[in-house]
């Protein structure tokens, strides 16, 4: 080879590289001209009348559903109204809101308005600080008129109409876009629930209304109304601190759950929003649009409980406060308020969980207005509040099976030991509890056994057995029951309530910490510091007739995905779990003998029977019930009315427990517990609730 035959080449190739260049160069002169000089009104035209931008297509969110498939909460798709900045002057675009503003009132729609001067006559509709804060923001002079201000906005906003009239709805507009902002790519939303006809005329003459855009936005419709509200909760508009947490997947928009089930399933409720791509002129004529994204809607979440025994549940607790109330057992009371809690004692599945007074979730969508909000914040009744797991009472007498099961499986009585109600228990000077038969009636039970004391529900019997076995064996049995723990059902708020014990008297009573004999004799009929929830109770009495298996309380049954598959248990259980914090711990089994639960059971039978607490309601029953009243103390002098029953007594399937605030007698909420085993037995003569539909329920506590 050649000596220079390699400085030949790299000569050679910096030329190539030098004409590639240049022939680049010339292209792209060429294409530029070709843009700029022969194209380039063509493209300025384009470019000066078509704009992009990407909608949200909000997905619809899940339902929610009883076991049965009734639907109790929905999505209903309704079309709102947008509004897009265009490139059209301050005539124009008073123009199109008119315009728009008379179709919203020829169909009846409300519209965005928060302008606050009034016409016929000229007032401001905010006053004091506020109206002077106001007034600087705007520039104006302090003590400009209502009048003044308006027609400094007519002049603002270049409005060149005459009519009053017409000017406010034009200023209303202008002031939300001054107050909201919008732009070509962020819209001002001006309405919601359009109507179809009124869709048809805004679509029909569209160069009437530059930059509106119809979206089509998922509602929430609570279709049972009022019922099941504490289990279900609502949904309403997110607020400041929620978007601020979930701002990568929320919109400011957005609806959010914040209360039952709506709040705890938010994730898979919500579902995944699409988006939608649109092309508009400037003149905000709308020219293409297409999906980009397919929005996929939330999951479903079916729940354990029966619409129809829910409905007879909040109805039977209703009548029954208002026949105590109204004397109509005998006695008057200001009884205001009742929960009730259905369960299936072999699954601990909620069949129905009621609470009254209640409230109508449909309040809450959109925003609750602030009349409604007061009401329900100011009444004492507390409407809000889901007093089956966030409010604790103490139970009374139907905690006395607890310190039954307790003596009988530590040996200090069985099932023939019977002890002597002499009326006074005297055993220890400082304190000599009488028993209740001998307040009324001077004398005691005399002898009783175990069922026989469950039956008269003897308060002489269980300070004697409670006395043997003492506090820490009674609160062993009663932790086992479930008592003084969460159930760990999937609500928010759940209360663990408080089992009487030597660390509950030193942590509520710091001034005496040390514990007596009389504190225990207190615990032992369900006084003391004890306070339950009904479902706690529920649990307990379940657990009592299922043979003293332990229960996984539940209200939802399975979460049904878009996709037609549903989330395993497992999945459910661990995200309830991280959800709420709730730590799983292993209960030991006591295996507590049939023979002591029999015991009990057959005196819980007997409370239904001739000479039992309840006979008076359950006499002429068709199934057999076992049951226990309970009328416990309670703060003002008041006495709350229990009574914990199960049913069929041969074969349990459901337990009942009802609680009336103020009650004063165990069997008197009997009465409603009968009437949603009547319902659950299919014994009732009235279907009250042949059609589920969104129209069977439309009473409010409005």
């Amino acid at each position: 080879m050649p000596k220079d035959s390699g400085k030949n080449k790299t000569k050679f190739r910096y030329n190539l590289m030098t004409i590639l260049t240049y022939i680049v160069g010339i292209i792209l002169i060429i294409q530029l001209f070709n843009l700029q000089i022969v194209h380039g009104a063509e493209y300025r035209e384009q470019s000066n009348t078509r704009l992009t931008r990407e909608t949200v297509l909000e997905a619809a969110r899940g339902s929610i559903l009883d076991r049965t498939g009734n639907v109790l909460a929905s999505s209903d798709m309704r079309f709102a109204l947008e509004l897009y900045k265009t490139k059209i002057d301050d005539e124009a675009l008073n123009s199109s809101i008119l315009n728009i503003v008379q179709v919203l009132e020829k169909y009846g729609v409300d519209y965005e308005d928060d302008f606050p001067i009034s016409i016929n006559p000229f007032a401001f509709t905010i006053e004091g600080e506020t109206l002077a804060n106001w007034k600087e923001d705007n520039e104006f002079d302090e003590q400009i008129t209502p009048e003044e201000a308006f027609y400094k906005f007519k002049d603002r906003y270049e409005i060149s109409n005459e009519d009053i009239s017409e000017i406010r709805k034009i200023i209303a507009i202008r002031y939300e876009i001054t107050t909201e902002g919008y732009s070509s790519t962020k819209a001002l939303k001006i309405a919601e629930n359009i109507p179809r006809e009124a869709l048809a005329e805004f679509s029909e003459s569209s160069d009437k209304f530059p930059g509106i855009n119809i979206v089509v936005e998922p509602v929430r419709e609570y279709n049972q109304g009022i019922l099941a509200s504490h289990v279900i909760g609502y949904a309403s508009k997110i607020d400041a601190d929620e978007y601020e947490e979930r701002k990568d997947t929320y919109s400011q928009n957005d609806i959010i759950g914040k209360t039952g089930i709506e709040s705890v399933f938010e994730e898979y409720l919500k579902g995944k929003n699409g988006t939608k791509q649109i092309d508009m002129a400037v003149d905000g004529t709308i020219t293409a649009e297409y999906t980009t994204e397919e929005a996929i809607e939330g999951s479903d979440v079916v729940l354990t409980i029966d619409a129809r025994l829910q409905k007879v549940a909040e109805d039977a607790i209703s009548a029954n406060l208002e026949k105590i109330r109204n004397g109509g057992f005998g006695t008057k009371s200001d009884a205001t308020a009742a929960s009730c809690v259905v369960m299936d004692v072999k699954t601990g599945e909620i069949l129905a969980m009621a609470n009254y007074p209640t409230y109508n979730p449909q309040d809450f969508v959109g925003g609750i207005s602030t009349e409604n909000w007061n009401k329900y914040i100011n009444d004492p009744a507390k409407p809000l509040v889901n007093k089956a797991i966030q409010n604790s009472y103490s139970p009374g007498s139907i905690f006395k099976m607890v310190t039954a099961i307790a003596g009988l499986e530590a040996g200090a009585i069985n099932t023939r030991t019977t002890i002597n109600d002499t009326g006074v228990y005297r055993k220890y000077p400082d304190y000599q509890p009488k028993c209740w038969y001998y307040t009324d009636y001077g004398r005691g039970h005399g002898l009783l056994n175990v069922s026989q004391a469950i039956q008269k529900s003897c308060n002489y019997f269980f300070y004697e057995v409670s006395d043997r076995i003492g506090i820490d064996t009674l609160d062993k049995y009663a932790t086992y029951f479930g008592l003084g723990t969460k159930t760990g059902v999937e609500l928010l708020g759940e209360t663990e309530g408080v089992l009487a014990s030597r660390e509950s008297k030193a942590e509520l009573h710091p001034e005496d910490t040390n514990w007596n004999p009389g504190n225990t004799l207190s615990a032992g009929i369900g006084q003391m510091d004890n306070e339950f929830s009904p479902l706690q109770m529920a649990k307990y009495i379940s657990m009592l007739a299922n043979g003293g298996k332990q229960i996984d309380v539940s209200i939802v049954k399975t979460i049904r995905n878009a996709d037609g598959t549903e989330a395993s248990k497992a999945e459910i259980n661990e995200f309830v779990n991280k959800k709420l914090g709730i730590e799983e711990v292993a209960q030991e089994d006591l295996n507590i003998s049939q023979e002591n639960l029999n015991a009990v059971l057959e005196g819980m039978r007997s409370v239904a029977e001739e000479g039992g607490t309840a006979n008076a309601i359950f006499r002429n029953f068709e199934i057999p019930v076992g049951g226990k009243t309970g009328s416990a103390e309670a703060p003002n002098n008041k006495v709350n009315a229990w009574f914990a029953g199960f049913a069929p007594f041969d074969d349990p399937e459901i337990a009942v427990v009802v609680m009336v605030e103020n009650g004063l007698h165990g069997y008197y909420a009997a009465e409603a517990v009968k009437e949603i085993m009547s319902e659950y037995f299919g014994m009732n003569t009235q279907n009250v609730t042949e059609n589920l539909t969104a129209s069977a329920y439309t009473e409010s506590i409005n």
